[in-house]
């Protein structure tokens, strides 16, 4: 008789509760609960598959696989503070000038993240499928938990390359690595076969789940990265992919850029695939505000504790930005002001966030630019009350710059440019719509910065255009090796199956 261990709280308030709110991992309500005896009923299925979905929740975190990669690119830097914080024992500087240890604490977690996610899919696959309750929704949660697996996988070979497989939940082996060419080939296949059982229409009932916008978006994105990752251009593909998005018509450009960040981001048009985030389900998951903001910052959004302030736009940044560019204002820089439009002054000292930073070693309180590009709510406190903006994966803007780039690289990038929801993304940060002669690695490169800041797409867009080894601010040069992240040690201890990175 098979067993399912530790079923957490989350799971007991259902896979629907994704539409507003999710819960600690940590949670145990129930443990070694014969299957037979927990599936007894649609509900009970549906609230399993959830817990699935938990496993996403760790993305945004201070030690986690968005750290990893915005810190290694060009968007983020946490310089050590001149009253000795943050610098950590060099961990932040490691990732920053990508030479990192492979017993780096964030490059350990990241990698637990991706792999916890893997095997919780396998075994959520494996129990729903093995129980003989039957109801119309079953194949597609199955279709759902794959191709949210594909992601997981996905994800590993971007930052690992060569990594461990399986799924087969029951095969208690270590499992063997293969290389990127497999794990390129299994991705695809789950979504191509998975797709037609999803659902077409993003509802609030499918709201945070896996549904066919999503699936073509990351298919989409598989293959526009193929080139890099297995040597083979797929751009017809990826063309292919964005259309079946784009023309089911289920998604739009908001009109306000920050419409998709706010609060309750969970109206916004454009918005694919999200993190759905709660104060309370979701408490100790997503606190930005403490993790780049000063202190000095609670007189503007009225926020209580203490801020950490360790992460911080890095200089140089924002000259991408055109003066009148709106999404600069994802920012906090210049004369900070209150709740009341005030400017605010501290011991007779103006606070500005500056642009700049002096000493990478020894930053000082109120240098270097500092992120609020998802809407702060008020009262914030880390542990007590923390941000509730569902924690956006995939938007719109996404799918239509993917196949912008596609057609870039076939020569055939000026077929889109009439696009009216291409322009509107230009349009609505008050620029331009893209001409012709934007049409260059630089300017793509710069575009794709300024509308994806922060959002974790940066280092596979560097990687594509070939700047990743590039210098910048206070990172030397790397070589390709840099391109994948070192198997954390602990994992290379644990199974003797897997041989580093070189």
């Amino acid at each position: 008789m098979k067993i399912i261990n530790k079923i957490t709280a989350f799971s007991l308030l259902g896979l629907a509760i994704l539409i507003g709110s999710c819960t600690k991992l940590d949670e145990e309500v129930y443990s070694d609960i014969p299957i037979d005896k927990f599936f007894t009923n649609e509900q009970a299925v549906l609230m399993n598959a959830g817990r699935a979905y938990t496993k996403l929740q760790r993305y945004p975190e201070e030690f986690s696989l968005w750290t990893l990669t915005e810190l290694a690119s060009d968007e983020l830097v946490a310089p050590g503070r001149d009253d000795g914080f943050v610098w950590d024992n060099g961990r932040w500087d490691e990732v920053h000038t990508h030479q990192i240890d492979p017993n780096n604490k964030i490059l350990t977690l990241a990698w637990n993240s991706v792999f916890e996610g893997i095997s919780a899919c396998n075994e959520i696959i494996y129990e729903t499928e093995e129980t003989e309750i039957t109801f119309p929704e079953k194949d597609k949660i199955v279709a759902e938990i794959k191709i949210l697996r594909a992601y997981f996988y996905y994800l590993g070979m971007d930052n690992w390359g060569n990594i461990p497989f399986a799924t087969d939940f029951t095969n208690k082996n270590l499992p063997l690595q293969k290389n990127r060419q497999y794990i390129f080939n299994f991705i695809e296949s789950d979504i191509k076969a998975n797709i037609p059982l999803l659902q077409t229409i993003p509802t609030t009932a499918n709201y945070g789940r896996v549904t066919q916008g999503m699936a073509y978006t990351l298919l989409a994105k598989l293959y526009l990265n193929a080139q890099e990752w297995i040597g083979q251009a797929k751009y017809e593909q990826a063309i292919a992919a964005c259309d079946s998005v784009i023309t089911k018509g289920n998604y739009s450009i908001e009109d306000d850029y920050f419409a998709n960040f706010k609060v309750t981001n969970e109206n916004s048009s454009e918005n694919i695939f999200v993190i759905p985030m709660h104060s309370v389900y979701t408490k100790d998951r997503f606190y930005w505000y403490t993790l780049t903001l000063n202190d000095a910052s609670r007189a503007t959004f009225n926020f209580k504790g203490q801020m950490w302030d360790e992460f911080v736009l890095e200089p140089g940044y924002l000259d991408k930005y055109a003066s009148n560019d709106l999404r600069k204002n994802a920012f906090l820089f210049g004369q900070q002001k209150d709740k009341n439009g005030n400017d605010i002054i501290i011991d007779g000292e103006p606070f500005i966030y500056t642009t700049t930073i002096a000493n990478y070693m020894a930053r000082k309180k109120w240098e270097g630019a500092r992120c609020a590009k998802y809407e702060y709510q008020p009262d914030l406190e880390y542990y007590t009350t923390d941000m509730e903006n569902d924690f956006v994966l995939f938007r719109y803007a996404d799918v239509l710059y993917t196949k912008l780039e596609a057609l870039y690289r076939l020569g055939r990038g000026a077929e889109m440019l009439g696009n009216a929801e291409l322009q509107k993304i230009r349009t609505r940060a008050q620029l331009n719509p893209l001409q012709a002669s934007d049409l260059t690695d630089e300017e793509l490169l710069n575009e794709f910065g300024r509308e994806f800041a922060w959002e974790g797409r940066r280092r596979q867009d560097m990687i594509r255009f070939g700047k990743w080894g590039s210098t910048w601010w206070n990172k030397p040069p790397s070589g390709s090796s840099a391109k994948l992240f070192p198997i954390p040690q602990s994992v290379l201890s644990t199974n003797s199956n897997l041989v580093q990175n070189p």
